[in-house]
């Protein structure tokens, strides 16, 4: 590819398309990603923060691992919010094959359920590049399907909402806190998502379409 990187060419073109499309091509875009979470995670620093005397010696703290219990989640959302949430069994493999049965078995039904919509409309789907992600058992589900698979660059964490936006929101109020089975896990995810204040998957996709509406696209000389 000559004089521009592979990274500059996917974000210029969604630009592009949402100068043209505007709304509608924002809330076409269903995303998601998986994350672990924890029997017991420490807290922040920020959360684990304490008021002392100035002459007051600062509290030793020990370095503490994650728990051994752990969860898989697979998350899901659109600009309105979360669309599915699936707690992956322990002891599953996920693969292409898996993958590819959450698309049909749970993503698709969900998505007819809470956005009945966007099956007529159109589904542009975003992944990142993991092999699963990307293997042809799902990339051909997705073209049966006719959702529009956006491409993702290599190695590029500016398409990665759920990283910086939704895991951690999620997990605020579940470090600190210890767990002692699987569905206490999943059970603890479930009210950790009803407290947040505001839908974080809806205010990540809102932060987008404000940045973008504010960028101007310039051709490449």
């Amino acid at each position: 590819m000559s004089g521009r990187s592979q990274g500059s060419i996917f974000p210029e073109t969604f630009l592009r398309r949402f100068q043209t499309e505007q709304n509608d091509f924002l809330g076409r875009i269903i995303t998601g990603d998986e994350t672990w979470v924890y029997s017991w995670d420490p807290e922040t620093k920020r959360q684990s923060a304490e008021w002392r005397d100035f002459d007051e010696p600062r509290p030793e703290k020990v370095r503490r691992k994650q728990g051994a219990l752990k969860v898989m989640h697979m998350i899901f959302f659109d600009m309105n919010g979360v669309i599915l949430r699936w707690p992956v069994p322990i002891g599953t493999t996920i693969n292409a094959q898996y993958y590819k049965k959450v698309l049909q078995d749970k993503l698709r039904p969900a998505i007819r359920k809470k956005r009945p919509g966007l099956l007529e409309s159109g589904i542009l789907f975003h992944d990142d590049n993991a092999p699963v992600h990307t293997a042809r058992a799902v990339t051909d589900v997705l073209a049966r399907y006719k959702w529009e698979l956006l491409e993702h660059p290599r190695y590029s964490p500016d398409l990665a909402p759920c990283d910086f936006h939704l895991f951690p929101k999620m997990k605020e109020h579940l470090r600190g806190q210890r767990f002692e089975t699987e569905e206490d896990i999943i059970q603890a995810t479930k009210i950790s998502r009803s407290r947040s204040r505001s839908d974080p998957a809806s205010a990540c996709v809102e932060l987008a379409g404000h940045i973008i509406t504010n960028i101007e696209v310039v051709d490449a000389e």
